[in-house]
């Protein structure tokens, strides 16, 4: 019973982990990235005119729309390079709630047309040793021109530069913290020659909509040239792996948990074998075979039943208390959290209970099936 309580605890609690970590990698995402993203079906761009854009504004339960186009650059600050990705945001991208999960150094500033201003990831700013106190020394941007057939000797022909000023650190994620530069919309598109151009639209949906009942109203308008991604989809492959990760974790717990209840199969086998004597009394006063199988299973029901129960009961304090008072942290000073995230989900329990308890019973059945077999002559 202590063997098959430990084992449903510790489902309940690697289980709840996983489902913490997958919490955690969405808000992080969701402080970075809009509740839905458009993109272009085909092609790295699209052209967005402004009778699209008031359409999208006016889809029932959309706050915000930004403009974005977004795409590699060489960056320079004094004599250290970093290539990243430039995105340029139009002016209501700071409205929106950015940056929650994260922390950030600096004022959340873009500038002004004349003055455009950047906000960088850490991790960019590492690379190049930015100091945002330093007025005098700019970020210079630099990204190639298209080809012309015409040649030139004079490299300053080959690519279009651009200089910003830098007025914030954000972290909130590595991939993003070390990749990342957030610029004004003006500014990118007039480094890359964009025009009119964009390569996403980030729709804010407002608060008590359903993001999904906007995501299908703006896949309706926008028809089949354009893809509409929640915050999930923008990031399905990291999604998908935790998901794979906690389904292997489900099954190699549970192949240990089928290999701790050999004992009790060797348990009841050693007691069908020991009570030969008081099963052939019991067939001897009229007991038929299935009377006693039924009392050898039922003690494997107790046991696989109250091991279940005892083991999610401790399994969900010990998440509780995690959760509420943070009994393992993360042992990283630098961390946005301060302890190992957790999160409690029913499901879990019930598919914990369900392996627990059938792995018990057919861990009883063959020493059932045993006793039953014992004859009246074994006296």
């Amino acid at each position: 019973m202590v063997g098959v309580a430990v084992g449903a605890m510790a489902l309940v609690i690697v289980l709840s982990v996983f489902n913490g970590l997958e919490d955690l990698v969405r808000g992080l995402y969701a402080s970075f990235d809009a509740d839905l993203k458009i993109e272009a079906s085909q092609g790295k761009s699209f052209r967005m005119d402004e009778s699209t854009l008031r359409s999208i504004e006016e889809v029932e339960g959309v706050y915000l729309v930004t403009e974005v186009i977004e795409d590699n650059a060489l960056f320079n600050y004094r004599s250290y390079q970093h290539l990243a990705r430039i995105k340029g945001v139009s002016d209501n991208y700071l409205a929106q709630p950015r940056f929650e999960q994260g922390y950030v150094w600096g004022k959340l500033d873009l500038g002004t047309q004349e003055r455009p201003q950047a906000i960088i990831g850490r991790g960019v700013g590492f690379f190049l040793s930015i100091d945002l106190k330093n007025e005098f020394d700019l970020l210079q941007a630099y990204y190639p021109k298209a080809p012309r057939n015409a040649a030139t000797i004079d490299p300053r022909q080959l690519y279009n530069q651009g200089t910003l000023i830098p007025s914030a650190f954000f972290s909130v994620e590595k991939e993003f913290d070390d990749n990342y530069i957030i610029a004004p919309l003006s500014f990118v598109s007039r480094l890359l020659n964009y025009g009119d151009k964009r390569t996403a639209i980030e729709v804010s949906v407002q608060e008590g909509y359903s993001i999904r009942k906007v995501k299908a109203a703006l896949k309706q308008l926008l028809g089949e040239e354009f893809t509409v991604k929640d915050t999930d989809e923008q990031h399905a492959g990291l999604l998908r792996t935790i998901k794979i990760e906690k389904l292997f974790v489900f099954i190699t717990l549970t192949f240990i948990l089928a290999v701790a209840s050999f004992n009790i199969f060797f348990s009841l086998s050693m007691m069908a074998i020991e009570k030969k004597k008081d099963i052939a009394i019991l067939y001897a006063m009229g007991a038929k075979a299935s009377t006693v199988k039924n009392i050898f299973i039922k003690q494997g029901s107790i046991i696989a039943f109250s091991g279940a129960a005892i083991g999610l009961v401790l399994g969900f304090v010990i998440v509780w208390l995690q959760d509420t008072v943070g009994l393992v942290s993360m042992g990283i000073d630098s961390s946005i959290i301060e302890n190992y995230p957790v999160k409690i989900v029913w499901t879990d329990f019930l598919w914990t209970s369900v392996s627990v308890i059938l792995i018990t019973l057919l861990a009883s059945y063959r020493p059932a099936l045993l006793a039953s077999k014992v004859k009246s002559t074994d006296l």
